[in-house]
């Protein structure tokens, strides 16, 4: 008997990373990367569930700047030819190791596993992931929600009104563009609040968010079922808070799951291992040591030797695992359900690219999560917050606290010693965007000038992504976040003091146009101020 809910979240966003003015480019790997080891693993684990016809529901947010980069004609050809060089690389390999039985058997292993992508991604999907993510959601099983326009860091944009409508408005409207119809729910970047910004929420229509636990426990009224039922933010918004428990099993680096023995070791990979030579076809520019995907051996145990990687074992021990997972969610509800007022409603939100990249076998848990949640002798119900709100219309209402899932839950991963000189250029960007829009709103503009002062919006938002200051902070890439950060601000001035000389240089504009092709349907009247108070 079905006595508690269990919604599984996952977030699916990369940073914007395009670069057609390169042959190639290291950081579009990161989009490489996550499309073999995580999205289209997921799409395989619907389809089996689909196939199957087990009855689950999940929930996955896709940002604007990854739904935009998985539909890039540019980036989709560079895939492809990504994943062809993989194919001969696991086909050398199974030579290589033609002396070394086990070896053998896992280049093997991997040739099947970049064989099989490319038949689910080229001649299944018709290399469109967007695509059957969408088929999964109009069949009922998935719900897709939305994130703001390119995961900026909305707490610390709050400074201005405008800043944050179009963050919100422009994701929302991405969304829309792409899968075809509005979204319910959004993730906000960074699982930032602050007080106030469920009102940008109203106004796009969006029915529900996230906030970490403590953005629950401590809002302006004490939640009487604490983070297991959603608070309404008092304007019919909701805000639904993270469950440590069934968190930390996954994300703890000590007793998360992914930290097990038997998976596979991320940080041992042939590109690193291998004789230069014989590895530099597949490596950056033939110069620099990468990631290959293809990697030996497993966790082990801290300080030994790393042993060789079984993945017979290792699914065996996602079995395990997701059976553990479910066994402690029943529980968990059986105690709650002693104490609360309504069934409880466990949330478990996740990085997507966890699944998969990071821990390899994490589809597979997934999969069999949804699997023993599906059967009719345990307590677990799968539910997306949309079902949830539709069975349960009584809320309390209360205001969150301020709050993130970072790093010390608040907001000091995002503004400290290593990035907070970016925020005054970016608030002073963010002025002058606006003062543009409402300064020539009600002028007759050339073709010429409207593109150019849209493109500077892209710039702007561009800018305001998340994930450089994160960089910075982590201290991984930071020249190229530094880069990131300064080029777009760079293309915005020039375009802002261009449009003010009325001297715009159209080739120019037209290879900004190129680099940064994302949000097509942008209106840079959504910057004036006064268009919502008029």
């Amino acid at each position: 008997m079905k006595t508690g809910f269990l919604g599984l979240i996952l977030h699916a966003h990369l940073p914007y990373v395009r670069h057609p003015e390169h042959e190639s480019f290291f950081e579009e790997n990161w989009l490489f990367e996550a499309i073999t080891e995580c999205y289209i693993p997921l799409i395989g684990t619907l389809d089996r569930l689909q196939k199957d016809n087990v009855t689950y529901r999940l929930t996955l947010s896709l940002s604007p700047p990854l739904i935009t980069m998985l539909r890039d004609e540019l980036l989709n050809a560079r895939y492809l030819k990504y994943l062809h060089k993989l194919i001969e690389l696991a086909t050398k390999e199974i030579l290589r190791t033609q002396h070394e039985i086990e070896l053998q058997k896992l280049a093997q292993f991997y040739l099947a596993f970049f064989q099989n992508t490319l038949d689910i991604y080229q001649n299944k999907y018709d290399s469109d992931i967007v695509g059957a993510f969408k088929k999964h959601s109009e069949q009922g099983a998935l719900e897709l929600i939305t994130c703001a326009a390119t995961h900026g860091f909305l707490p610390l944009l709050s400074v201005s009104e405008t800043a944050i409508r179009n963050q919100v408005n422009v994701g929302v409207n991405t969304f829309k563009s792409y899968l075809g119809y509005a979204p319910k729910g959004i993730w906000l970047p960074e699982c930032a609040y602050y007080p106030g910004v469920e009102r940008f929420l109203a106004e796009a229509d969006l029915e529900y968010f996230f906030v970490d636990s403590h953005g629950i426990m401590d809002a302006t009224r004490t939640p009487r079922n604490g983070v297991y039922a959603p608070l309404d933010c008092g304007n019919g918004v909701m805000a639904f808070g993270r469950d440590p428990e069934s968190s930390r099993q996954v994300w703890s680096s000590h007793e998360g799951y992914p930290g097990d023995y038997d998976y596979r070791e991320y940080y041992k990979d042939i590109g690193f291992d291998l004789d230069f030579n014989y590895i530099a076809p597949y490596i950056l520019d033939g110069e620099i040591r990468i990631n290959t995907g293809i990697k030996y051996y497993r966790v082990t145990g801290k300080d030994l030797p790393k042993e060789l990687y079984s993945p017979v074992n290792a699914l065996a021990k996602a079995q395990q695992h997701a059976q553990d997972f479910i066994s402690k969610r029943q529980a968990q509800i059986e105690s709650l359900t002693q104490s609360m007022d309504r069934p409880p409603f466990i949330i478990a939100p996740y990085d997507a690219e966890l699944f998969g990249h990071w821990w390899f076998e994490g589809p597979h848990w997934l999969e069999q999560v949804l699997r023993l949640a599906s059967k009719p002798d345990n307590a677990v119900q799968t539910l997306s917050c949309s079902d949830y709100l539709l069975q349960q219309t009584t809320h309390q209402v209360a205001t969150p606290s301020a709050s993130t899932w970072g790093d010390q839950g608040y907001f000091s991963y995002w503004i400290n010693e290593t990035n907070d000189w970016i925020y005054p250029f970016l608030h002073q960007a963010e002025t002058d965007m606006e003062k543009l829009a409402k300064d020539l709103h009600r002028l007759t503009l050339t073709p010429l000038q409207v593109r150019a002062l849209n493109q500077a919006a892209r710039s702007l938002l561009l800018a305001q992504a998340s994930d450089w200051p994160f960089i910075m902070k982590s201290g991984t890439t930071t020249e190229y976040a530094n880069k990131r950060i300064t080029d777009h601000l760079a293309r915005f001035n020039y375009l802002h003091d261009s449009i003010r000389k009325n001297r715009i240089n159209e080739r120019y504009l037209t290879a900004l146009e190129i680099m940064d092709n994302i949000f097509p349907d942008i209106d840079f009247n959504d910057y004036n101020p006064n268009k919502y108070h008029d």
